[in-house]
């Protein structure tokens, strides 16, 4: 479940997407952007113990398993697209190296 589903934002203001799940195994959110020339872009993601954002201008937080956060800092024209959250069973490396 995304949130909200449109927004309009000016230059400079910041804009924040929400995203919920009830996959109880699943404790990972990853955010992309498709741009108008239709290249998705992994702009971030967090999992209950690790956030990897991109950049500074896509902080991404997790209150709990079920849900994450996504904000754009001081938008440009080109921060427009469309926004997508994408939940998973995050994977261990740790079980493969044994």
């Amino acid at each position: 479940d995304q949130t909200p589903a449109d927004m309009y934002k000016k230059p400079g203001e910041k804009a924040q997407l929400n995203c919920s799940h009830n996959i109880q195994s699943y404790d990972q959110i990853l955010w992309y952007r498709q741009s108008e020339s239709q290249q998705m872009q992994l702009l971030g993601y967090i999992n209950v113990r690790i956030a990897n954002p991109e950049s500074g201008k896509f902080p991404v937080t997790k209150p709990d398993a079920a849900s994450g956060t996504l904000t754009v800092k001081d938008l440009v024209a080109e921060d427009k697209g469309l926004y997508f959250c994408a939940v998973s069973e995050h994977s261990d490396t740790d079980s493969l190296n044994r």
